[in-house]
């Protein structure tokens, strides 16, 4: 099975790996790759709409980062620690939670410790109670003074992935944000929606319909495939909503023969986990599907993307969309185009 993963295996330059936004959202560039005719063209991102099938529905994941990040100190140490709580709580009140953690450094991150989070009158207190060994996962018990969204709203910061090497600045609370985000939760980006501008989707909302769901982004997606999972079939848990008001909108397109756009590869996830049963249905619930190739694309027709790490999860979910020869092509001329690469990077449509 490991051979699976060599073949998504794909030399970048660092260079490419971008580390900040794009001066203008709608400046991004854009790969569009057709799968009919194999072709490849390049525009910017704000033009997306010359490119979309006709009347198509755009399925959008509206998604909010949680500022889940939390930088502190041990009782009576001066170094810094740092937790990423991997399912931040969102309705909960004042109290005790036990919440799993990503920790660093671990081995400061004992059961025991005592930990302190601060910023002017906000504390947050939390005690390790527990950990995986060799995953860098700790149970934290938190003492939240205030309801714990409202804590993490204050004190948090916003969890970047590990490729983006800077500290998070307070630009990266709206651009690390699609403007469409409204369902805090998510412990990263859905990253395809972050081109989109007020005046881009005003003007695609005058000739496609649109369609929201929820996928809470978890950790998981950036985290490297394991020989289990690819044995398996089965990938990380992530919470997904798709409501009866998006799956009645996606069965009408379908009927009327307009195409279905699945904005990110989330969206695309959570829609194929959907129609897991044969048809398309609400449905709410963890979702652990894992796309790769072989899969049968039941919902998305065609898919907005950015460019993904080599052999992830996530690439392997548009190697099965478009065909791994058709997106090593690409991927190919991206890097040879300087394309911008990752969460802050570049974008394609494959059509």
């Amino acid at each position: 099975m490991t051979s699976v993963l060599d073949d998504y295996r794909y030399a970048l330059p660092p260079g490419l790996i971008a580390q900040e936004p794009a001066q203008d959202r709608g400046a991004s560039r854009l790969m569009i790759a057709n799968r009919r005719d194999q072709s490849l063209t390049r525009s910017l991102f704000a033009n997306i709409g010359q490119f979309l099938p006709p009347e198509s529905l755009l399925v959008l994941n509206d998604a909010k980062v949680t500022p889940a990040r939390l930088l502190g100190r041990r009782r009576g140490h001066p170094g810094l620690v740092e937790l990423l709580i991997l399912d931040p709580p969102l309705d909960q009140g004042p109290g005790i939670l036990d919440l799993w953690c990503l920790g660093r450094p671990g081995r400061c991150l004992r059961p025991k410790t005592v930990l302190s989070f601060a910023n002017g009158a906000i504390e947050l207190r939390g005690e390790v109670i527990g950990a995986l060994e060799g995953t860098g996962r700790r149970l934290v018990r938190f003492d939240f003074p205030d309801p714990p969204l409202a804590v993490l709203e204050a004190l948090g910061h916003l969890p970047l992935p590990p490729y983006i090497k800077r500290p998070d600045r307070p630009q990266d609370f709206e651009r690390y944000q699609t403007i469409y985000a409204r369902n805090p939760g998510a412990i990263a980006a859905p990253t395809a929606g972050l081109h989109f501008t007020p005046a881009l989707m005003e003007e695609l909302g005058n000739r496609h319909p649109m369609a929201w769901i929820n996928l809470r982004v978890g950790a998981g997606t950036f985290a490297p495939l394991t020989s289990k999972e690819l044995s398996e079939g089965r990938l990380h848990e992530e919470r997904v909503s798709v409501g009866q008001v998006a799956v009645e909108a996606i069965l009408e397109a379908k009927k009327s023969n307009r195409r279905v756009v699945a904005v990110g590869t989330t969206t695309a996830r959570a829609l194929e986990w959907a129609a897991e049963s044969g048809s398309l249905r609400p449905r709410d619930g963890l979702c652990d599907l894992f796309i790769r190739p072989g899969h049968e694309f039941r919902v998305v027709e065609a898919l907005v993307t950015n460019f993904h790490l080599p052999a992830s999860s996530l690439l392997l979910l548009v190697g099965a969309f478009m065909g791994r020869e058709a997106l090593m092509r690409a991927y190919g001329e991206a890097i040879a185009e300087k394309f911008r690469f990752y969460s802050y990077g570049d974008a394609m449509l494959v059509i």
